[in-house]
C-alpha cells in the first residue's frame, strides 16, 4: 500500500512539473512573438534587428528555461551569422575577449591559492571568530566589502574570493552553497561604489567630466560620498539575498561543517613555503591591477602573468596539468559567446539607437523638479545594465550624453556624474551584466542559476534606487553633493 501511495505521489509531482514546464514554454514563445514585432517595428537596419532579437531571446531563455546557458549563447551567435547579420568572425573572435582570458587566469590562480593552503587559512580566520553560520556570512561579507578599497577590479576580487568561498563551503549544505555562490558576486558589485578605483567606469566617467567641463571628483571626495552609501547598500544586500535565497529547511545557527582544529596556533601564525609564494604573487597581482595606468597592461593580461608564475615548473605552486584541469571550460564557452552577443549590439548600432531614444525623452524633463530629475536619472542609469552589458561601455555611452543633459538643466556636473556612475554600478539582473557574476555562473557546486539572480534583482533594484534617493536628500546634500 505504501508503494502505491508513493507511486501516486510521484505521478502527481511529475504531472505538476510537466504542467509548469508547459506554462513556461508558452510564456517563452509568447515573449519571442512580442520581440519579433518590436524588432520589426524598430527603426534599425537588418543586422541590428537580428542582433537585438538574438539578445532579447538570450535573456529570456537564460532566465525562463533549463537549457544550458552556453548552448543558448553559442546557438544565438550562430543564428546571427547564419542570418547574414554578421560574419563568422563574430563566433571565432569571441574567444579573444579579455574577459575569457581573465577568467582562464582566475581559475588557475584560485586553484593555486587553494592548493597552497592560503584559502583555508583565510576561511579559518573568518570561522574562528564566528559563533554560527550567520556570523560566518557577516564576516565574509565584511571581508568582500573591504577588498573594494585596495583591489580596483570586480573581476579580480571575484577571482580571489573563489578559493576562499570553496573552503567556507565545507561548513554549508549544498543548497546553502548556492546562496554563497550568488552572495559573493552580488556583494562585490554592491561594494564597488566605495572608492574611485572601485571600477574602471568611475575613472572613465571622471575623465570625461574633466575633458568636457574642467571639473573633477577627487579620490578623497569620492570616499566621503561613497563609503557610507556602500556600507548601507552592502548590508541591505546581504540581508535581502539571505531572506530570498537562504533554504527554509536550513538553520542559521548550526553548522554542517567538518570539525576544524582551531588549536593549531602555529598554522594561524607561520606561513608555509607554498603560502609565502602565494602571498608574494597575490601582492604582485594587486600592485599590477592598481598600477594599470602606469605600465599599460590590462587586468586580464596581469592575471594571466600571475597564473603563469604560479605554474612555473619546480618553482610554482601547481603544475600545468593541475591549472588546466581547474579551468571551467563550459563556463568559458558561455562567457565568450555571451560577451560577443553584447558587443554585436554596439557594433550594429543598437546601443546608439537606445541611447538616442532615452536621451531624447530625458530632455522633456528639463523643467522638472529636483526630486523628479534625481529619480529619472537613477532609474535610467540603474536600468542601463539591462541593455548594455559592459560596465565600461555604459560609462562611455551614457556619460557624455548625461553631461549634455546636466548642462541643459544647469546641474552641478560633478554631482551629476557621481550620481550617474553610482547608478551604473548596479548590474545584478543577468549573469552577463558583470564579469564577477559570470565567474560563479554554472560553476560546479558553487553555482547559481539565472532565475535566482532575477529574483534578487526584482527586489534589490527598487531598493537600490530608493537608497540613492534617500542618500541624496540627506547625507549627500549635507556633504555638498547637489545637482
Amino acid at each position: 500500500m505504501e508503494q502505491i501511495n508513493r507511486y501516486r505521489r510521484s505521478e502527481r509531482n511529475s504531472s505538476k512539473q510537466t504542467g509548469k514546464y508547459a506554462v513556461r514554454f508558452r510564456v517563452v514563445c509568447l515573449l519571442h512573438i512580442c520581440f519579433f514585432f518590436i524588432v520589426v517595428l524598430a527603426d534599425l537596419d537588418y543586422a541590428a534587428k537580428v542582433s537585438l532579437f538574438a539578445f532579447l531571446s538570450a535573456m529570456t531563455l537564460w532566465t525562463g528555461t533549463k537549457i544550458p546557458a552556453g548552448f543558448i549563447a553559442i546557438s544565438l551567435i550562430s543564428l546571427i551569422v547564419f542570418m547574414k547579420a554578421a560574419t563568422s568572425d563574430l563566433l571565432y573572435n569571441a574567444f579573444s575577449e579579455d574577459v575569457v582570458w581573465l577568467m582562464f587566469g582566475a581559475f588557475i590562480i584560485g586553484e593555486a591559492i587553494k592548493e597552497s593552503g592560503l584559502a583555508a587559512r583565510f576561511s579559518r580566520a573568518i570561522i574562528h571568530r564566528a559563533k554560527n553560520k550567520h556570523s560566518i556570512i557577516r564576516g565574509y561579507t565584511f571581508v568582500l566589502g573591504l577588498t573594494a578599497l585596495f583591489i580596483p577590479s570586480t573581476s579580480g576580487r571575484a577571482a580571489l574570493s573563489m578559493p576562499i568561498i570553496k573552503q567556507l563551503a565545507f561548513h554549508f549544505s549544498n543548497k546553502e552553497k548556492q546562496f554563497l555562490a550568488i552572495l559573493t558576486p552580488v556583494v562585490i558589485l554592491m561594494s564597488t561604489s566605495a572608492t574611485l578605483i572601485g571600477a574602471g567606469s568611475h575613472l572613465i566617467g571622471v575623465g570625461l567630466l574633466e575633458v568636457t567641463t574642467g571639473k573633477t571628483i577627487s579620490f578623497f571626495q569620492w570616499l566621503i560620498w561613497g563609503i557610507p552609501f556602500t556600507i548601507v547598500i552592502t548590508i541591505l544586500t546581504m540581508y535581502i539575498v539571505k531572506l530570498l535565497l537562504w533554504p527554509k529547511s536550513s538553520s542559521i545557527s548550526g553548522s554542517d561543517a567538518k570539525p576544524v582544529d582551531f588549536a593549531q596556533e602555529d598554522m594561524l601564525q607561520h606561513l608555509l613555503p607554498k603560502e609565502k609564494k602565494a602571498v608574494i604573487v597575490l601582492i604582485a597581482l594587486i600592485i599590477g591591477w592598481v598600477t594599470e595606468d602606469i605600465h599599460g597592461y590590462d587586468t586580464a593580461f596581469v592575471t594571466i602573468i600571475g597564473s603563469i608564475l604560479l605554474m612555473i615548473p619546480r618553482y610554482g605552486i601547481i603544475s600545468w596539468k593541475q591549472g588546466i584541469k581547474a579551468v571551467s571550460w563550459n563556463l568559458l564557452l558561455f562567457v565568450a559567446a555571451a560577451t560577443a552577443l553584447g558587443h554585436i549590439l554596439v557594433d550594429t548600432g543598437v546601443i546608439g539607437w537606445m541611447e538616442r531614444e532615452i536621451i531624447a525623452n530625458l530632455h522633456s524633463f528639463t523643467g522638472a523638479s529636483e526630486w523628479t530629475i534625481v529619480l529619472i536619472l537613477s532609474i535610467v542609469t540603474v536600468t542601463s545594465h539591462l541593455y548594455i552589458t559592459s560596465h565600461t561601455t555604459r560609462a562611455i555611452v551614457f556619460i557624455p550624453s548625461l553631461i549634455i543633459f546636466g548642462q541643459a538643466i544647469g546641474a552641478d556636473l560633478d554631482s551629476f556624474v557621481f550620481l550617474s556612475l553610482i547608478g551604473m554600478n548596479y548590474c545584478v539582473t543577468f549573469p552577463v551584466s558583470s564579469k564577477a557574476l559570470l565567474l560563479f555562473y554554472e560553476e560546479g557546486d558553487m553555482r547559481y542559476n539565472a532565475q535566482a539572480l532575477l529574483k534578487i534583482s526584482i527586489v534589490l533594484m527598487p531598493i537600490y534606487i530608493f537608497v540613492i534617493l534617500l542618500f541624496y536628500f540627506t547625507y549627500w546634500k549635507w556633504t555638498g553633493l547637489s545637482i
